[in-house]
């Protein structure tokens, strides 16, 4: 006999599965995302079955691992930039050929992400700066406009390198195809007029437009082309057989994916997450994307990640759960399997048009408003957006992250010591110099690094405290350090307090570490208690520290 339990929780199921508004929602998300997927497969230069088979593997996988109730994982425009070149320094003309190298790619980065959240590293791109990002995105998003030229005047180009394509775009100025400019340049206009009417989603109205023409007026004999045969037999599993020094050269190339998919998905996970207090599960979703990515690789899929655009139109329409996103994927599934012919119809240019239109959403200078009020973040992300530009996608990325990287060990490897004084009647001890009002103790001289201690910074640190204690004009008898910014201690931190104990005893004074961490605590005591017993390493506030160095220097007041 069923438990109650039982029942209740079948019913619940049940009751989110025919959950009538984010059945509603998903329609309108389908209207958006299979548009999105047929443009984006032409971005990274693959037939447009690539692009379905990532957005059925991503709305399907994520919604039933991830941990986003608005998060759509769907192909990304930047994915498809960094996909597209990879696969074209791997891969020759055959279009079977870019299949199996872009189903390696994707797979590897499947990989890398469940790599990734087994070791629980899911608050990596925390280290990629805001600025840095931004640029980048900007940058890319002038990329996608620049190459998507090619299919909106109808003629091709076959460089790589961004200022040779212009070249060869404006080489090119005779041949350029007036019908394909006119249906890309009223695909535009039309989605930037349809985006006033709430809940309508654009892209599939200018598809059916587009269908609509093709239906009616032979385009192809204008020279418009049209996206023509989707191979939907081509949707089998298959393990791409590569030697292990190509699966390295494609693990290496899928690093940068990585990077972009998880900083595109986590920003948009976190954003929504924190706008509707939802709790934050990184390393869960570093698992769903891994098998997101990890399934549609297989199936010869694109990458695919949580896009902020689809992210934002998903909690924008109403979405309650995570079923948004499987009743997407299922309506895809209906759509192709009863309009695929009129699929086959869209034009090209139509496509071109809406990966334009969503570019030019991105590329506001509204964005970097609050980094350019600061000089520093203002070069950031200029020099971000140039590498990407001038460099390439690739190179732009591994420069983009380099510059994260730079920032981040500049600001803890610096090195500087705040001396404290009491602040008025209290027991605080404050800088002196951020506050003048500030006193310090008779006798004794505190200090505090304004950086946690580790092997880049002690040395100059402990300097600088020597310094401040040989300039001090005032008789001292104690120092206090106060190392509460200190997490841990690697040896080479333990060799430069060792020789600051040193000193100190020289200079005849007594010293005292207050506000220790417990494993600094602990490392400190095994290391260097035995060696230096008249060193004091307390865990208590600097208040106990300067009690406690009265009585060591006045017993007879204690």
């Amino acid at each position: 006999m069923t438990q109650p339990s039982e029942k209740a929780s079948r019913f619940r199921f049940f009751r989110n599965f025919l959950n009538w508004p984010d059945l509603a929602v998903g329609i309108s998300i389908a209207g958006l995302l299979l548009p999105q997927a047929l443009a984006y497969s032409s971005i990274g230069n693959l037939p447009a079955q690539a692009g379905i088979i990532a957005l059925i593997a991503g709305l399907l996988c994520y919604g039933l691992l991830g941990s986003s109730r608005f998060a759509l994982v769907s192909p990304t425009s930047s994915s498809a930039v960094v996909l597209a070149a990879a696969t074209a320094s791997l891969a020759g003309g055959s279009t079977a050929h870019k299949l199996l190298i872009a189903g390696g790619l994707v797979i590897a980065a499947g990989v890398i992400f469940l790599l990734a959240a087994a070791t629980r590293m899911g608050s990596i791109t925390d280290f990629i700066a805001r600025p840095v990002l931004r640029g980048f995105t900007f940058g890319l998003a002038i990329v996608i406009i620049i190459k998507q030229m090619a299919p909106v005047v109808g003629i091709q180009s076959q460089y790589d390198n961004l200022f040779y394509f212009m070249l060869d775009l404006a080489y090119q100025f005779e041949h350029w195809n007036q019908p394909c400019m006119g249906i890309a340049i009223l695909t535009v206009g039309c989605l930037f007029s349809l985006e006033k009417i709430k809940n309508l989603p654009g892209g599939i109205v200018v598809i059916l437009l587009g269908i609509i023409g093709s239906l009616f007026i032979d385009l192809p004999s204008y020279g418009v082309p049209l996206v023509g045969s989707i191979s939907i037999e081509m949707m089998e599993l298959k393990i791409p057989v590569f030697s292990l020094r190509e699966w390295v050269n494609l693990f290496e190339l899928s690093l940068a994916m990585v990077f972009i998919l998880y900083a595109e998905s986590y920003g948009s996970i976190r954003s929504f997450a924190m706008k509707h207090g939802d709790a934050i599960a990184p390393n869960r979703d570093l698992f769903a994307l891994g098998i997101s990515n990890l399934v549609s690789g297989l199936f010869q899929g694109m990458p695919v990640g949580a896009g902020y655009s689809a992210t934002a139109a998903n909690e924008a329409y109403g979405a309650k759960t995570r079923m948004s996103g499987i009743f997407s994927m299922l309506i895809t599934l209906v759509v192709l399997a009863t309009a695929l012919p009129y699929i086959e119809r869209i034009p090209q240019p139509v496509l071109a048009g809406i990966v334009v239109y969503t570019m030019l959403t991105i590329v506001k200078l509204s964005t970097f408003e609050v980094y350019f009020a600061w000089k520093n973040d203002r070069l950031i992300a200029i020099v971000s957006i140039l590498a990407v530009l001038f460099l390439g996608v690739l190179q732009g990325l591994i420069i983009a992250v380099g510059i994260s990287i730079l920032i981040m060990l500049r600001q803890i490897s610096a090195s500087t010591v705040s001396e404290l004084g009491r602040l008025g009647q209290s027991h605080d001890f404050v800088s002196m110099t951020a506050f003048p009002e500030a006193r310090p103790v008779s006798g004794v001289l505190i200090m505090r690094p304004d950086q946690g201690l580790f092997f880049a910074n002690t040395e100059r640190i402990l300097q600088q405290a020597r310094q401040i204690l040989a300039t001090h004009t005032d008789p001292v008898h104690t120092v206090i350090l106060s190392l509460e910014l200190t997490n841990d201690m690697d040896t080479t931190s333990l060799e430069a307090l060792q020789d600051f104990f040193t000193y100190v005893a020289e200079q005849e004074k007594s010293l005292i570490l207050a506000r220790l961490k417990d494993p600094v605590y602990g490392i400190l005591q095994f290391s260097l208690g035995k060696e230096f017993p008249d060193v004091s390493m307390s865990r208590l506030s600097v208040e106990r520290a300067v009690r406690l160095a009265r009585v060591k220097n006045h017993p007879e007041k204690s």
